[in-house]
């Protein structure tokens, strides 16, 4: 069976809530998992990388973006890459919003 793409989604964060774009692109090959890209984007808070705060992907092995740097993570489960990205990028702009609101 093919590749398949099975969420392809994205959604805007409010400016009252930090801004940004959360995005999310997952495919599927006989129910498992092949590839993804998980990103949040945020041009308030970096600039570089077309505004890619955070992010998991696995183009070329399973890592990890943070403001520009790249680094391979020690999990392949799709599961806990997916449950880091929804903690680390809910955090991020937690501590943006404490910043910006002093």
């Amino acid at each position: 069976m093919a590749e398949t793409k099975i969420i392809d989604r994205s959604f805007m964060v409010s400016r009252k809530r930090g801004n940004g774009t959360v995005r999310y692109e997952v495919w599927q090959d006989n129910g498992v998992v092949t590839r993804y890209n998980l990103a949040y984007i945020n041009h308030l808070i970096y600039s570089g990388d077309n505004g890619r705060v955070i992010g998991y992907d696995n183009r070329h092995g399973h890592h990890r973006h943070f403001k520009g740097s790249v680094d391979p993570v020690d999990t392949t489960s799709f599961e806990e890459i997916e449950q880091r990205f929804e903690q680390e990028w809910t955090m991020v702009l937690e501590e943006f919003n404490a910043k910006r609101n002093r």
